[in-house]
Formats: structure tokens, C-alpha cells, sequence
């Protein structure tokens, strides 16, 4: 299964937009970091809910190409984000995923989200992934 630096690789190529960097995959699970800067904030001084769920979607979409490999053939079909408490405005989100059932046509996860430095969560995430034939790309 690919390496952290392959999956990195791979992003640079293919989603270059994201600020999510891969720390961790393997066994059915991923790390991801999301630095955080003016430009992630809402009013008020937090990280917007968009940036959190786009944190999710991208490590739980990590989990799983370190399960079943580099491709383009997964699509986010259901993204369902608890936000439990306002993350720090000053410090980096992490993504803590972890592949939950990983089937013939779907495959689902789950994420924690945390503001670095503090083990309690700013949001709790379910994601379901389809697996794409080649025709449905």
C-alpha cells in the first residue's frame, strides 16, 4: 500500500489546492494536519466549520487510498460533522481517521478533529465513500 510520501506525491499532483498534509496512514487509518491562518478563521477567531469538514473529507479520503491504494475512483457520497466545542483560531487542526467497513461498493469512516495540543475533540465525523467503476468516473 502506498507511503505517506507517495500518497504526498500523489496530492501535489492531483489536488495541489488542499493544505492538508499527511503525517500517518496504515492499517485502516490516517493522520492529517491542517495549518491554520487568517485565511481558515470565521468571525469570532475560530476555524470555520467548512475548513473542519474539509480536514475530514481529505483524511478520511488518505485512509482509505493507504488501504486500498492510490486512485481517483472514490467519491464522498455522505458527510455527517458533530462540532463539539470552537477550536483555537491559533493552533493546527488534526485529523485522527480511522476506516470503520471497507466494502465491495462503499467504504466508511469515522474522525476526531482536535486543535493541536488538546485531546479533546472540536468535532466528531462520519464519512461514506463509493467506490467508482472506471465508466462512473
Amino acid at each position: 500500500m502506498p507511503t505517506k510520501e507517495e500518497l504526498a506525491a500523489f496530492f501535489a499532483a492531483e489536488f495541489p489546492q488542499t493544505k492538508v498534509t499527511v503525517e500517518a496512514v496504515g492499517g485502516g487509518a490516517a493522520r492529517v494536519r491542517h495549518a491554520i491562518g487568517f485565511d481558515e478563521l470565521r468571525p469570532g477567531g475560530t476555524v470555520s466549520g467548512p475548513v473542519l469538514m474539509a480536514v475530514a473529507d481529505v483524511g478520511l479520503y488518505v485512509a482509505i487510498l493507504g488501504e486500498i491504494g492510490i486512485t481517483t475512483d472514490v467519491a464522498t457520497t455522505n458527510l455527517n460533522t458533530n462540532f463539539l466545542r470552537m477550536p483555537a483560531g491559533d493552533r493546527d487542526i488534526i485529523g485522527e481517521c480511522r476506516l470503520l467497513k471497507v466494502g465491495r461498493t462503499l467504504i466508511v469512516g469515522e474522525v476526531s478533529l482536535f486543535s493541536e495540543g488538546d485531546d479533546r475533540p472540536v468535532a466528531h465525523v462520519v464519512g461514506t465513500y463509493a467506490r467508482l467503476s472506471p465508466k462512473h468516473a
